[in-house]
């Protein structure tokens, strides 16, 4: 069975989404980290069926009591695993998190909360062809990772994160390690204004457009962010 695991930061304000925050505020920031967090949750539980539901994992970064809707993402965690980030960078945090599971596995974030369950499912099918199949994101970095054993996420520690070239610099530590690695759809991380509103443009229903509708067009107080 794949697993799925989710690494993901609380979404408390000051702490989520901060680069966007400066634009619209950070408990804003917050609502829409946690929109997006939800979205993910569904999508993932989307694309197993009841019979493997069990191989949900989130390595979570944060207090969740602490959170914007932490009742609603409690409610959205049921039944699935939760352990806490370990690891002196997100490197070696992801490194940790694979660690903790066994057999293949899909590992996603909370930027991409347009990812669909069929995206997550052809990451997943994509190891039947390949040792690691890495999704880029259009910043230079990826959004998803597929590895048929967890273990190989031992490559990934020292590769510098949150760079645009973190997508070529994990693909290479994969391949030093013998991996043969396929790659699946490229997808828009929100770090801006402009990657939520794709964003949401991309997904109409979720969560997270419907945040974005509420939180996004209007400025923050002292944001200096204009309209539309």
């Amino acid at each position: 069975m794949t697993a799925a695991l989710v690494v993901a930061k609380a979404p408390e304000p000051g702490r989520v989404k901060t680069r966007l925050g400066r634009d619209i505020g950070m408990e804003r920031a917050a609502e829409v980290a946690a929109a997006a967090l939800l979205d993910t949750l569904a999508a993932c539980r989307a694309a197993y069926d009841a019979g493997t539901f069990d191989q949900c994992h989130v390595s979570l970064d944060g207090d969740l009591a602490a959170a914007v809707r932490a009742e609603e993402l409690r409610q959205a965690l049921e039944g699935w695993t939760v352990h806490p980030q370990v690891g002196a960078d997100f490197a070696e945090r992801l490194a940790d998190a694979h660690a903790r599971l066994s057999g293949p596995v899909v590992q996603v974030g909370m930027d991409t909360p347009h990812a669909t369950a069929e995206q997550l499912g052809a990451a997943a099918a994509g190891l039947a062809d390949h040792d690691a199949v890495l999704g880029p994101a259009e910043d230079g970095g990826w959004w998803v990772l597929a590895l048929r054993d967890p273990a190989d996420a031992a490559a990934l520690v020292g590769v510098p994160m949150s760079t645009d070239s973190t997508g070529d610099d994990t693909r290479a530590a994969l391949e030093a390690r013998g991996l043969d690695v396929g790659t699946t759809a490229t997808l828009r991380d929100i770090d801006t204004v402009p990657d939520a509103d794709a964003a949401a443009a991309a997904a109409p229903g979720s969560r997270f457009a419907r945040v974005w509708a509420e939180v996004g067009p209007g400025p923050a107080p002292g944001s200096g962010r204009r309209d539309g």
